[in-house]
Protein backbone atom coordinates (compact mmCIF):
# COMPACT_ATOMS: atom_id res chain seq x y z
CA UNK A 1 0.00 0.00 0.00
CA UNK A 2 3.02 1.96 1.02
CA UNK A 3 4.50 1.86 -2.32
CA UNK A 4 1.52 2.59 -4.40
CA UNK A 5 0.77 5.75 -2.48
CA UNK A 6 4.29 6.56 -2.89
CA UNK A 7 4.20 6.55 -6.81
CA UNK A 8 0.96 8.28 -6.42
CA UNK A 9 2.31 10.80 -5.17
CA UNK A 10 4.94 10.78 -7.69
CA UNK A 11 3.20 11.37 -10.49
CA UNK A 12 0.93 14.20 -8.67
CA UNK A 13 4.08 16.06 -7.86
CA UNK A 14 5.39 15.31 -11.23
CA UNK A 15 5.37 18.87 -13.49
CA UNK A 16 5.44 16.26 -16.75
CA UNK A 17 1.89 14.14 -15.34
CA UNK A 18 0.52 17.78 -14.37
CA UNK A 19 0.94 18.93 -18.01
CA UNK A 20 -0.47 15.93 -18.91
CA UNK A 21 -3.87 15.51 -16.48
CA UNK A 22 -4.31 19.39 -17.49
CA UNK A 23 -4.42 18.99 -21.11
CA UNK A 24 -6.80 15.71 -20.84
CA UNK A 25 -9.11 17.25 -18.73
CA UNK A 26 -9.09 20.07 -20.92
CA UNK A 27 -10.02 17.94 -24.37
CA UNK A 28 -11.99 15.90 -22.27
CA UNK A 29 -14.05 19.15 -20.90
CA UNK A 30 -14.41 20.23 -24.30
CA UNK A 31 -15.26 17.12 -26.30
CA UNK A 32 -17.95 16.17 -23.42
CA UNK A 33 -19.11 19.57 -24.12
CA UNK A 34 -19.72 19.67 -28.22
CA UNK A 35 -21.20 15.56 -27.60
CA UNK A 36 -24.01 17.57 -25.21
CA UNK A 37 -24.24 20.47 -27.65
CA UNK A 38 -24.61 18.17 -30.42
CA UNK A 39 -27.54 15.90 -29.18
CA UNK A 40 -29.25 19.00 -27.99
CA UNK A 41 -29.01 20.20 -31.74
CA UNK A 42 -29.92 17.61 -33.33
CA UNK A 43 -32.35 15.69 -31.30
CA UNK A 44 -35.57 17.73 -32.42
CA UNK A 45 -34.01 17.11 -36.14
CA UNK A 46 -33.89 13.40 -35.66
CA UNK A 47 -37.01 12.66 -34.25
CA UNK A 48 -38.76 14.98 -36.79
CA UNK A 49 -36.76 12.75 -39.12
CA UNK A 50 -38.23 9.30 -37.25
CA UNK A 51 -41.31 11.03 -36.85
CA UNK A 52 -41.85 11.39 -40.46
CA UNK A 53 -41.04 8.02 -41.22
CA UNK A 54 -43.76 6.12 -38.41
CA UNK A 55 -46.32 8.84 -39.92
CA UNK A 56 -45.13 7.38 -43.50
CA UNK A 57 -45.32 3.88 -42.57
CA UNK A 58 -48.79 4.03 -40.97
CA UNK A 59 -50.18 5.87 -43.46
CA UNK A 60 -48.74 3.59 -46.48
CA UNK A 61 -50.01 0.68 -44.50
CA UNK A 62 -53.42 2.09 -43.63
CA UNK A 63 -53.94 2.88 -47.44
CA UNK A 64 -52.99 -0.43 -48.62
CA UNK A 65 -55.12 -2.46 -46.46
CA UNK A 66 -58.35 0.23 -46.89
CA UNK A 67 -57.84 -0.18 -50.64
CA UNK A 68 -56.81 -3.83 -50.83
CA UNK A 69 -59.47 -6.41 -51.75
CA UNK A 70 -59.98 -9.04 -48.58
CA UNK A 71 -59.08 -11.91 -50.37
CA UNK A 72 -55.19 -9.82 -50.76
CA UNK A 73 -55.21 -8.55 -47.42
CA UNK A 74 -53.45 -11.96 -46.22
CA UNK A 75 -51.25 -11.94 -49.16
CA UNK A 76 -50.68 -7.90 -48.19
CA UNK A 77 -49.69 -8.44 -44.52
CA UNK A 78 -47.12 -11.39 -45.44
CA UNK A 79 -45.76 -9.31 -48.20
CA UNK A 80 -45.42 -5.93 -45.43
CA UNK A 81 -43.72 -8.31 -42.57
CA UNK A 82 -41.31 -10.23 -45.26
CA UNK A 83 -40.11 -7.09 -47.13
CA UNK A 84 -40.48 -3.67 -44.75
CA UNK A 85 -40.82 -5.61 -41.32
CA UNK A 86 -44.01 -4.77 -40.53
CA UNK A 87 -46.37 -6.57 -38.85
CA UNK A 88 -50.33 -5.42 -38.20
CA UNK A 89 -52.25 -6.88 -35.16
CA UNK A 90 -55.55 -6.54 -34.16
CA UNK A 91 -55.79 -4.41 -31.27
CA UNK A 92 -57.61 -5.83 -28.35
CA UNK A 93 -58.49 -4.79 -24.79
CA UNK A 94 -56.62 -7.61 -22.65
CA UNK A 95 -53.70 -6.82 -24.57
CA UNK A 96 -50.49 -7.04 -21.83
CA UNK A 97 -48.98 -3.76 -22.66
CA UNK A 98 -45.84 -2.46 -21.48
CA UNK A 99 -45.10 1.29 -22.57
CA UNK A 100 -41.77 2.60 -23.70
CA UNK A 101 -39.19 4.43 -21.80
CA UNK A 102 -40.61 7.96 -21.35
CA UNK A 103 -36.92 9.64 -22.50
CA UNK A 104 -36.53 13.33 -24.24
CA UNK A 105 -36.80 12.00 -27.26
CA UNK A 106 -39.28 9.49 -27.09
CA UNK A 107 -41.16 12.81 -25.50
CA UNK A 108 -40.41 14.59 -28.50
CA UNK A 109 -41.37 12.42 -31.14
CA UNK A 110 -44.49 10.96 -29.02
CA UNK A 111 -46.07 14.44 -29.55
CA UNK A 112 -44.71 14.97 -33.69
CA UNK A 113 -46.28 11.25 -34.14
CA UNK A 114 -49.75 12.34 -32.18
CA UNK A 115 -49.99 15.71 -34.01
CA UNK A 116 -50.43 13.54 -37.36
CA UNK A 117 -52.57 10.34 -36.27
CA UNK A 118 -54.38 11.95 -33.25
CA UNK A 119 -53.71 12.22 -29.48
CA UNK A 120 -55.17 8.16 -28.82
CA UNK A 121 -52.16 6.79 -30.82
CA UNK A 122 -50.75 4.57 -27.84
CA UNK A 123 -47.29 3.80 -27.86
CA UNK A 124 -45.49 0.67 -26.61
CA UNK A 125 -42.00 -1.89 -26.70
CA UNK A 126 -43.89 -5.02 -25.68
CA UNK A 127 -47.34 -6.31 -26.41
CA UNK A 128 -48.41 -9.85 -25.39
CA UNK A 129 -44.72 -10.77 -24.67
CA UNK A 130 -43.47 -9.85 -27.43
CA UNK A 131 -40.89 -6.77 -28.02
CA UNK A 132 -40.42 -4.62 -30.65
CA UNK A 133 -41.78 -0.78 -31.36
CA UNK A 134 -45.34 -0.94 -31.41
CA UNK A 135 -47.75 2.03 -32.18
CA UNK A 136 -51.97 1.81 -32.89
CA UNK A 137 -53.85 3.24 -35.50
CA UNK A 138 -57.19 3.20 -36.60
CA UNK A 139 -58.94 1.86 -39.75
CA UNK A 140 -62.51 2.05 -40.18
CA UNK A 141 -63.05 2.43 -35.97
CA UNK A 142 -60.71 -0.91 -35.80
CA UNK A 143 -57.72 -0.32 -33.90
CA UNK A 144 -54.86 -1.98 -34.92
CA UNK A 145 -51.32 -2.35 -33.49
CA UNK A 146 -48.38 -1.91 -35.87
CA UNK A 147 -45.14 -3.01 -34.95
CA UNK A 148 -41.64 -2.74 -36.45
CA UNK A 149 -38.29 -4.27 -35.12
CA UNK A 150 -36.73 -1.90 -32.19
CA UNK A 151 -33.66 -1.50 -34.26
CA UNK A 152 -35.56 -0.23 -37.40
CA UNK A 153 -35.70 3.03 -35.64
CA UNK A 154 -32.97 3.07 -33.00
CA UNK A 155 -30.64 5.48 -33.62
CA UNK A 156 -26.92 5.04 -34.47
CA UNK A 157 -25.84 8.65 -34.44
CA UNK A 158 -25.09 8.46 -30.67
CA UNK A 159 -23.34 5.05 -30.93
CA UNK A 160 -21.12 6.13 -33.82
CA UNK A 161 -20.42 9.54 -32.33
CA UNK A 162 -19.61 7.99 -28.94
CA UNK A 163 -16.89 5.50 -31.11
CA UNK A 164 -15.44 8.18 -33.21
CA UNK A 165 -15.16 10.66 -29.65
CA UNK A 166 -13.30 7.67 -27.99
CA UNK A 167 -11.05 7.08 -30.97
CA UNK A 168 -10.28 10.67 -31.24
CA UNK A 169 -9.98 11.05 -27.54
CA UNK A 170 -7.66 8.36 -27.61
CA UNK A 171 -5.29 9.71 -30.55
CA UNK A 172 -5.26 13.18 -28.78
CA UNK A 173 -4.12 11.74 -25.27
CA UNK A 174 -1.15 9.94 -26.98
CA UNK A 175 -0.62 13.56 -28.86
CA UNK A 176 -0.48 15.11 -25.24
CA UNK A 177 1.77 12.65 -23.54
CA UNK A 178 4.14 14.26 -26.95
CA UNK A 179 3.46 17.64 -25.84
CA UNK A 180 3.81 17.21 -22.11
CA UNK A 181 7.28 15.60 -23.02
CA UNK A 182 8.48 17.96 -25.39
CA UNK A 183 7.07 21.08 -22.90
CA UNK A 184 8.90 19.72 -19.49
CA UNK A 185 11.86 17.82 -21.31
CA UNK A 186 14.13 21.09 -20.78
CA UNK A 187 13.23 21.88 -17.29
CA UNK A 188 13.98 18.26 -16.48
CA UNK A 189 16.83 18.31 -18.17
CA UNK A 190 17.90 21.31 -16.41
CA UNK A 191 16.29 19.71 -13.15
CA UNK A 192 18.39 16.70 -13.21
CA UNK A 193 21.71 19.09 -14.14
CA UNK A 194 20.82 20.90 -10.86
CA UNK A 195 20.42 17.81 -8.78
CA UNK A 196 24.10 16.33 -10.16
CA UNK A 197 25.49 20.05 -9.11
CA UNK A 198 24.04 19.60 -5.36
CA UNK A 199 25.80 16.11 -4.92
CA UNK A 200 28.97 18.34 -6.19
CA UNK A 201 29.17 16.65 -9.87
CA UNK A 202 29.49 19.02 -12.99
CA UNK A 203 26.66 17.57 -15.18
CA UNK A 204 27.09 18.00 -19.15
CA UNK A 205 26.73 21.33 -20.53
CA UNK A 206 22.89 21.58 -21.24
CA UNK A 207 21.85 22.37 -25.20
CA UNK A 208 21.20 25.92 -26.29
CA UNK A 209 18.77 25.45 -28.41
CA UNK A 210 14.77 25.59 -28.73
CA UNK A 211 12.35 28.40 -27.38
CA UNK A 212 14.52 31.34 -26.95
CA UNK A 213 13.72 31.25 -23.17
CA UNK A 214 14.80 28.14 -22.88
CA UNK A 215 18.18 29.22 -24.76
CA UNK A 216 18.68 31.77 -22.44
CA UNK A 217 18.32 29.61 -19.16
CA UNK A 218 20.50 27.12 -20.47
CA UNK A 219 23.26 29.43 -21.61
CA UNK A 220 23.09 31.07 -18.05
CA UNK A 221 23.44 27.68 -16.35
CA UNK A 222 26.40 26.88 -18.49
CA UNK A 223 27.93 30.00 -17.72
CA UNK A 224 27.32 29.51 -14.16
CA UNK A 225 28.22 25.69 -14.11
CA UNK A 226 31.65 26.91 -15.49
CA UNK A 227 31.79 29.78 -13.10
CA UNK A 228 31.64 27.20 -10.01
CA UNK A 229 33.99 25.34 -11.53
CA UNK A 230 36.53 27.85 -11.81
CA UNK A 231 35.84 29.15 -8.76
CA UNK A 232 36.31 25.56 -7.31
CA UNK A 233 39.75 25.32 -8.81
CA UNK A 234 40.97 28.46 -7.75
CA UNK A 235 40.12 28.16 -4.29
CA UNK A 236 41.89 24.38 -4.17
CA UNK A 237 45.00 26.19 -6.00
CA UNK A 238 44.96 29.04 -3.32
CA UNK A 239 44.40 26.85 -0.09
CA UNK A 240 46.97 24.26 -1.73
CA UNK A 241 49.67 27.88 -1.70
CA UNK A 242 48.46 28.42 1.64
CA UNK A 243 48.96 25.03 2.88
CA UNK A 244 52.45 25.27 0.95
CA UNK A 245 53.21 28.70 2.75
CA UNK A 246 52.10 28.03 6.04
CA UNK A 247 53.42 24.27 6.23
CA UNK A 248 57.27 25.61 5.49
CA UNK A 249 57.49 27.58 8.73
CA UNK A 250 56.03 24.82 10.99
CA UNK A 251 58.06 22.91 9.91
CA UNK A 252 60.72 25.28 10.33
CA UNK A 253 59.14 25.57 14.10
CA UNK A 254 59.34 21.89 14.87
CA UNK A 255 63.01 21.92 13.85
CA UNK A 256 63.62 24.70 15.79
CA UNK A 257 61.90 23.35 18.67
CA UNK A 258 63.62 20.41 18.88
CA UNK A 259 66.78 22.30 19.05
CA UNK A 260 65.30 25.01 21.54
CA UNK A 261 67.09 24.57 24.96
CA UNK A 262 63.27 24.64 26.56
CA UNK A 263 61.92 22.23 29.71
CA UNK A 264 60.20 19.00 28.08
CA UNK A 265 56.79 20.60 29.22
CA UNK A 266 57.24 23.78 27.01
CA UNK A 267 57.80 21.50 24.50
CA UNK A 268 55.09 19.03 24.78
CA UNK A 269 52.89 22.41 24.50
CA UNK A 270 54.30 24.26 21.30
CA UNK A 271 54.91 20.66 19.82
CA UNK A 272 50.92 20.50 20.45
CA UNK A 273 50.28 23.95 18.89
CA UNK A 274 51.83 23.37 15.40
CA UNK A 275 49.97 19.27 15.38
CA UNK A 276 46.34 21.56 15.70
CA UNK A 277 47.48 23.85 13.66
CA UNK A 278 48.65 21.52 10.71
CA UNK A 279 45.67 19.73 11.65
CA UNK A 280 43.44 22.65 10.71
CA UNK A 281 44.98 23.42 7.77
CA UNK A 282 44.60 19.82 6.67
CA UNK A 283 40.99 20.25 7.16
CA UNK A 284 40.59 23.51 5.30
CA UNK A 285 42.48 21.34 2.28
CA UNK A 286 39.61 18.75 2.98
CA UNK A 287 36.97 20.78 2.92
CA UNK A 288 38.01 22.81 -0.51
CA UNK A 289 39.45 19.23 -2.47
CA UNK A 290 37.09 19.17 -5.46
CA UNK A 291 35.69 15.52 -6.12
CA UNK A 292 35.12 14.02 -9.63
CA UNK A 293 32.17 11.50 -10.33
CA UNK A 294 34.90 9.72 -12.24
CA UNK A 295 36.97 8.45 -9.12
CA UNK A 296 33.82 6.47 -7.52
CA UNK A 297 33.56 2.86 -7.39
CA UNK A 298 32.24 0.04 -4.96
CA UNK A 299 32.66 0.55 -1.94
CA UNK A 300 32.75 -1.73 1.02
CA UNK A 301 31.45 0.05 3.57
CA UNK A 302 30.95 -2.49 6.35
CA UNK A 303 35.04 -3.33 5.76
CA UNK A 304 35.34 0.47 6.58
CA UNK A 305 33.51 1.00 9.35
CA UNK A 306 35.00 -2.05 10.85
CA UNK A 307 38.53 -0.57 10.14
CA UNK A 308 37.43 2.50 11.89
CA UNK A 309 36.13 1.35 14.91
CA UNK A 310 39.14 -1.48 15.39
CA UNK A 311 41.45 1.84 15.36
CA UNK A 312 39.04 3.56 17.88
CA UNK A 313 39.13 0.10 20.59
CA UNK A 314 42.86 0.96 21.22
CA UNK A 315 42.06 3.81 23.10
CA UNK A 316 40.68 1.94 26.67
CA UNK A 317 39.45 5.26 27.59
CA UNK A 318 36.02 5.33 25.61
CA UNK A 319 33.65 2.85 25.83
CA UNK A 320 32.04 1.72 22.79
CA UNK A 321 29.34 -0.26 21.43
CA UNK A 322 29.10 -1.02 18.34
CA UNK A 323 26.91 -2.95 15.68
CA UNK A 324 27.80 -3.11 11.86
CA UNK A 325 26.34 -5.52 9.11
CA UNK A 326 28.41 -7.39 6.79
CA UNK A 327 28.35 -7.28 2.92
CA UNK A 328 27.35 -3.32 2.71
CA UNK A 329 28.44 -1.76 -0.52
CA UNK A 330 27.63 1.47 -1.72
CA UNK A 331 28.69 3.53 -4.89
CA UNK A 332 31.75 6.34 -3.77
CA UNK A 333 34.96 7.03 -2.84
CA UNK A 334 36.62 5.04 -0.06
CA UNK A 335 39.04 7.84 1.04
CA UNK A 336 36.56 10.21 1.63
CA UNK A 337 34.10 7.57 3.09
CA UNK A 338 36.82 6.72 5.92
CA UNK A 339 36.85 10.86 6.17
CA UNK A 340 33.65 10.98 6.73
CA UNK A 341 33.76 8.47 9.74
CA UNK A 342 36.80 9.62 11.13
CA UNK A 343 35.33 13.06 11.52
CA UNK A 344 31.93 11.42 12.55
CA UNK A 345 34.19 9.58 15.68
CA UNK A 346 36.79 12.74 16.52
CA UNK A 347 34.10 15.03 16.94
CA UNK A 348 32.58 13.27 19.51
CA UNK A 349 35.41 12.08 21.37
CA UNK A 350 36.51 16.11 21.46
CA UNK A 351 33.25 17.51 21.97
CA UNK A 352 30.57 14.63 23.60
CA UNK A 353 32.37 13.64 27.04
CA UNK A 354 29.60 12.83 29.72
CA UNK A 355 29.49 16.29 31.81
CA UNK A 356 28.89 14.15 34.85
CA UNK A 357 31.50 10.98 34.70
CA UNK A 358 33.69 12.31 32.05
CA UNK A 359 33.77 9.50 30.07
CA UNK A 360 33.17 8.98 26.32
CA UNK A 361 30.53 6.53 25.58
CA UNK A 362 29.60 6.16 21.67
CA UNK A 363 27.06 3.40 20.23
CA UNK A 364 28.32 2.85 17.08
CA UNK A 365 25.92 1.17 13.81
CA UNK A 366 26.09 0.40 10.42
CA UNK A 367 23.09 -1.54 8.88
CA UNK A 368 21.33 -2.43 5.60
CA UNK A 369 17.42 -1.92 5.32
CA UNK A 370 15.49 -2.68 1.94
CA UNK A 371 13.25 0.74 1.66
CA UNK A 372 10.44 1.01 -0.70
CA UNK A 373 12.27 2.66 -4.06
CA UNK A 374 15.78 1.48 -3.47
CA UNK A 375 18.15 -0.34 -0.56
CA UNK A 376 19.97 2.38 2.02
CA UNK A 377 23.07 2.03 4.49
CA UNK A 378 22.54 3.57 7.07
CA UNK A 379 25.61 4.88 9.48
CA UNK A 380 24.09 6.64 12.96
CA UNK A 381 26.40 7.37 15.80
CA UNK A 382 25.35 8.22 19.35
CA UNK A 383 26.91 10.19 22.06
CA UNK A 384 26.71 10.80 25.78
CA UNK A 385 27.68 14.45 25.55
CA UNK A 386 25.41 17.31 26.69
CA UNK A 387 23.85 17.39 23.28
CA UNK A 388 22.92 20.74 21.46
CA UNK A 389 20.13 23.06 21.74
CA UNK A 390 17.94 22.78 19.08
CA UNK A 391 17.82 25.41 17.65
CA UNK A 392 21.78 25.47 17.07
CA UNK A 393 21.17 21.90 15.31
CA UNK A 394 21.03 23.46 12.12
CA UNK A 395 23.91 25.95 12.04
CA UNK A 396 26.47 22.80 13.24
CA UNK A 397 26.44 21.83 9.60
CA UNK A 398 27.59 24.75 8.08
CA UNK A 399 31.28 26.04 7.68
CA UNK A 400 33.33 27.42 10.58
CA UNK A 401 30.47 26.90 13.16
CA UNK A 402 30.89 25.67 16.72
CA UNK A 403 28.28 24.89 19.43
CA UNK A 404 29.01 26.16 22.67
CA UNK A 405 31.15 23.39 24.21
CA UNK A 406 33.37 23.32 21.36
CA UNK A 407 33.91 27.17 21.30
CA UNK A 408 35.02 27.11 24.35
CA UNK A 409 38.03 24.98 23.87
CA UNK A 410 41.07 25.82 22.06
CA UNK A 411 41.27 23.22 19.44
CA UNK A 412 38.76 22.37 16.39
CA UNK A 413 38.30 24.84 13.13
CA UNK A 414 34.42 24.65 12.89
CA UNK A 415 34.66 22.08 9.65
CA UNK A 416 34.71 18.55 11.12
CA UNK A 417 30.50 18.58 10.24
CA UNK A 418 30.94 20.67 7.38
CA UNK A 419 32.97 17.84 5.75
CA UNK A 420 31.10 15.04 6.67
CA UNK A 421 27.76 17.03 4.95
CA UNK A 422 29.63 18.11 1.86
CA UNK A 423 30.54 14.39 1.80
CA UNK A 424 27.01 12.88 2.26
CA UNK A 425 25.93 15.24 -0.48
CA UNK A 426 28.63 14.93 -2.57
CA UNK A 427 27.17 10.29 -2.41
CA UNK A 428 23.93 11.77 -2.66
CA UNK A 429 22.84 10.60 0.61
CA UNK A 430 21.29 12.45 3.42
CA UNK A 431 22.41 13.30 7.30
CA UNK A 432 20.04 14.28 10.30
CA UNK A 433 21.17 15.90 14.15
CA UNK A 434 19.01 15.19 16.89
CA UNK A 435 19.06 15.09 20.18
CA UNK A 436 18.82 12.04 21.77
CA UNK A 437 15.98 11.29 24.05
CA UNK A 438 18.42 9.35 26.83
CA UNK A 439 20.73 12.11 26.18
CA UNK A 440 23.68 12.83 23.88
CA UNK A 441 23.79 13.79 20.18
CA UNK A 442 22.61 11.17 17.56
CA UNK A 443 23.88 12.05 14.13
CA UNK A 444 22.57 9.16 11.52
CA UNK A 445 23.22 9.49 7.66
CA UNK A 446 22.00 7.56 4.89
CA UNK A 447 23.44 6.11 1.58
CA UNK A 448 22.02 4.53 -1.26
CA UNK A 449 23.80 0.63 -0.81
CA UNK A 450 24.38 -0.52 -4.21
CA UNK A 451 24.39 -4.08 -3.38
CA UNK A 452 24.65 -6.27 -0.22
CA UNK A 453 26.26 -10.11 0.33
CA UNK A 454 24.22 -10.98 3.18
Amino acid sequence: MRNHLQVFAGIRSSLFWRTFFLLAFLITSSMAAWFISFKLVERKPRAQQQAGQIISMVTITRAALTHSAEDKRRELLLDLARNEGIRIYLLEENDKVEAQVDTVFFAELRLLVQKKLGATTQFAREVNGEEGFWLSFVIDEDQYWLRLEQDRLQNETGTQIIGWASITLILTLIGAVFISRRINAPLSNLSHAARQLAHGRRPKALPENGPSEIRETNASFNQMVDDLARSESDRAVILAGISHDLRTPLTRLQLELEMAPVDSTTREAMQSDLTQMDGIIQQFLDYAKPLHESTFNNVNLSAVAEKTIQDLQRDGSIKLKTQIDTGIFITGIEIEIQRLLNNLIQNAIRYARNPKTGQIHLEFECSFSEHPTKPMSTIRLRDSGPGIPVEEIDRLLRPFTRGEVARSQANGSGLGLAIVDRIVKRHGGKIRLQNHKDGGLEIEIQLSAQCTSR
